[in-house]
C-alpha cells in the first residue's frame, strides 16, 4: 500500500485527539474501520506509530519522526487545494489610490489575460481596510517607507513592496531650476509652494522633509487634495511641489533633491482573492509598469546615471520604454 493524503490526515487526527475513538468521531467513520486503516498505514511505514493504552494513544519513537512529516503532507495538500480554489474566481477587484490610469489597467489585462480585472480608485487611507474587509482583492498602498511602514495585523493579508520611490521636486518646465541635475536645500529658498491638504497621506511626508530642509516658514500658495491637482498648480502658477514619481505628470519637470526621503509603493492583497502564483505575476506586472513610467522622466534617467550604487530594484534600462511612449502612472 502507498501512503496517500487521506492516510496522512488520519494519522494527524489520531495524534491531535490522542484517541482512536475521538479521531473516528471527528473523521466520521466507525472506530473499527479507523483501527484497520491505521494498521495498514503502520504496515506501509514499517512499524507502529502509536502506543495504545486505556488512556489513549501516544507516538512511538518511529511516530515521533514520521507523524510531523505526514502532518506536513496534509498541510501541503490543503495548500494545493486552497491555491486552486482562489483562482476559480475569474474577477479580481483591484484598487489604486487617488487615480487609476487606463494604461495601468491595459498592462494588467495584457499580462494577466485569464483574469477579469475590475479596477477602482480609492482613498489612500482606506486601502488596507478595504482589502481586509474583502471589498477589494488587492490594492496599491503608498507609505513613508521606513518611517511609517505598512503593517498588516490580519494573517489573511499579504504584501509585497513594488518600489522605493524617492521624493522629487516638481517644477514648471521652464523654471530656472528645472534643468539642474540635483538641488540642495539652499536652492529651495524663495520658492512658492503647492502643499498637500492635511487629510492627504503625503502631507506629513512633505512637512517632515521640508522642515528638515529648513523650509518650515515656506510660502504656500495652495493646499491641493491630490497629486494631479498639485501638478496642475505647478504647471499653471509657476510654483513648486514635492511628489513621488507616481504622482508626477509628464507636463512638469522633476528634479532630485540632495537630501530626500523614500516613499514605498506596496501591493496588499487578500490571500483568498488570488493564488500566490497570481500575486507574483501581479507584482511583476506593476513593477514593470512603474519602471516604464519612471524611465519616461529625463530627470529620473539623469539621476540613475549619477548613482554610484544603483538600487537592486532598478531594471536593465534597455527593457524600458522611452519618454515619447510614457504610459502615465
Amino acid at each position: 500500500m502507498e501512503i496517500e493524503v487521506r492516510h496522512a490526515r488520519i494519522v494527524e487526527m489520531i495524534n491531535a485527539t490522542g484517541s482512536l475513538s475521538k479521531a473516528a468521531m471527528k473523521i466520521g467513520i466507525p472506530q473499527p474501520s479507523l483501527s484497520a486503516q491505521l494498521r495498514r498505514i503502520e504496515k506501509a511505514v514499517g512499524g507502529s506509530l502509536f502506543v495504545r493504552s486505556r488512556s489513549g494513544v501516544t507516538p512511538t519513537p518511529l511516530g515521533e519522526r514520521v507523524i510531523p512529516m505526514l502532518a506536513a503532507l496534509a498541510e501541503q495538500a490543503d495548500a494545493v487545494i486552497a491555491e486552486a480554489a482562489v483562482d476559480t474566481s475569474s474577477t479580481l477587484r483591484f484598487g489604486t489610490a487617488e487615480w487609476t490610469p487606463p494604461t495601468l489597467r491595459g498592462a494588467l489585462r495584457s499580462m494577466l489575460p485569464n483574469i477579469d480585472m475590475r479596477t477602482e480608485t480609492i482613498l489612500p487611507a482606506d486601502a488596507v481596510d478595504t482589502v481586509q474587509r474583502g471589498a477589494l482583492g488587492a490594492a496599491m498602498v503608498s507609505s513613508m517607507g521606513s518611517i511609517v511602514p505598512i503593517e498588516l495585523s490580519d494573517r489573511d493579508l499579504a504584501k509585497a513592496t513594488i518600489v522605493r520611490d524617492p521624493v522629487w521636486l516638481a517644477l514648471p518646465v521652464r523654471h530656472p531650476l528645472a534643468d539642474h541635475s540635483v538641488l540642495s536645500a539652499a536652492q529651495l529658498e524663495g520658492l512658492w509652494w503647492i502643499g498637500y491638504a492635511r487629510q492627504h497621506w503625503f502631507s506629513p511626508v512633505e512637512r517632515h522633509l521640508l522642515d528638515g530642509l529648513g523650509q518650515r516658514d515656506r510660502s504656500v500658495s495652495h493646499y491641493a487634495g491630490g497629486y494631479h491637482e498639485a501638478m496642475s498648480w505647478v504647471r499653471h502658477v509657476g510654483a513648486a511641489a514635492l511628489t513621488p514619481l507616481t504622482g508626477a505628470t509628464s507636463d512638469v519637470r522633476v528634479v532630485p533633491l540632495a537630501d530626500t526621503h523614500y516613499t514605498e509603493l506596496t501591493l496588499v492583497w487578500h490571500k483568498d482573492a488570488m493564488s500566490s502564483g497570481t500575486a507574483r505575476q501581479l507584482v511583476e506586472v506593476i513593477r514593470r509598469y512603474y519602471y516604464q513610467y519612471a524611465w519616461s522622466f529625463p530627470g529620473y534617467r539623469s539621476w540613475l546615471g549619477a548613482l554610484t550604487d544603483v538600487p537592486s530594484e532598478v531594471p536593465d534600462p534597455s527593457r524600458l520604454v522611452t519618454a515619447d511612449s510614457s504610459p502615465g502612472f
